[in-house]
């Protein structure tokens, strides 16, 4: 059974920052894209971000653009999700997923992936 790990989320004050990571076994990580999902309470689970099989190919939200960044550490196996000016309407349980196919137009669909982590619950107050 495939695992990815998140660690790092928490509490934090709105405008601060948290980092979240997913560490996925090698031959996920060398294979698949990775990305972000979050879900919170009464919502439908929203795509954040996903980086490919490059660095450079990486893909934002329009609500987390410019806030948010995603890259890989080839060296841990995992993908760190750096999150700054973080607003309350951020709060939610955050997911990382693998894909093998990263299709443009759909990457957006909890559908589109085929492993996901437990999560690990971000909380943002005002």
């Amino acid at each position: 059974q495939v695992q990815l790990v998140e660690s790092g989320g928490g509490l934090v004050h709105s405008g601060g920052s948290l980092r979240v990571s997913c560490t996925a076994p090698e031959s996920i990580f060398r294979n698949y894209a990775l990305g972000w999902f979050r879900q919170a309470p009464g919502k439908d689970r929203e795509f954040v971000a996903v980086v490919g099989w490059k660095s450079d190919d990486t893909f934002y939200s329009d609500s987390v653009k410019g806030r948010f960044s995603l890259s890989r550490d080839n060296s841990k196996n995992r993908v760190v999700l750096q999150m700054n000016n973080l607003e309350p309407e951020d709060t939610a349980v955050y997911y990382c997923a693998a894909t093998m196919l990263l299709r443009v137009g759909v990457m957006h669909l909890p559908s589109e992936y085929d492993y996901w982590g437990p999560g690990t619950q971000v909380t943002v107050s005002s």
